[in-house]
């Protein structure tokens, strides 16, 4: 199955997690910052996966741009799921625990953008934990992501 993983990593965590999941998923799978993919070439592809560290609730410029560039319709039949680092709300105090719970995470608004341009959501989108701003990336987090691939595959069979 032809993958494509396009991240935008600022620390290197979201990239880690990015790489161990195209591991993950094996032949077949080309991980790529999103600076370097042709986001109208993605017909190419059965499974599109998009993530990005969480920057205020968002994800960096350089997906959003990505994004921004898919043809509308030209996901058609593609699977796409999303995912993004982000620092454990529950570890925040109160006022930043609740900032974070309105404003929500990188992954939603992503997926989002996905379907709006005809992919079909396969997984839920998924977060990964950073232990602060800059990582590096809490423990079990890389494990916990090459599983992840596993099942993003699993799904996508099954909705075929």
């Amino acid at each position: 199955m032809k993958t494509l993983i396009v991240y935008d990593s600022a620390y290197g965590n979201t990239e880690q997690i990015a790489k161990a999941m195209g591991e993950a998923i094996g032949d077949g799978a080309r991980v790529a910052r999103a600076g370097d993919v042709d986001a109208r070439g993605l017909q190419d592809y059965e499974l599109v996966i998009v993530g990005s560290p969480t920057q205020g609730g968002r994800p960096t410029a350089l997906v959003k741009g990505f994004l921004r560039r898919i043809p509308d319709g030209s996901l058609g039949d593609t699977g796409v799921t999303a995912f993004d680092t982000r620092m454990d709300s529950a570890a925040q105090g109160f006022m930043l625990r609740t900032l974070m719970g309105v404003i929500g995470y990188a992954s939603g608004r992503i997926a989002r953008q996905l379907e709006a341009k005809g992919g079909q959501l396969v997984t839920q989108p998924q977060g990964f934990l950073v232990e602060d701003k800059e990582g590096p990336l809490s423990s079990g987090e890389i494990e916990r992501a090459a599983a992840w691939g596993t099942t993003i595959v699993r799904a996508f069979a099954a909705s075929r």
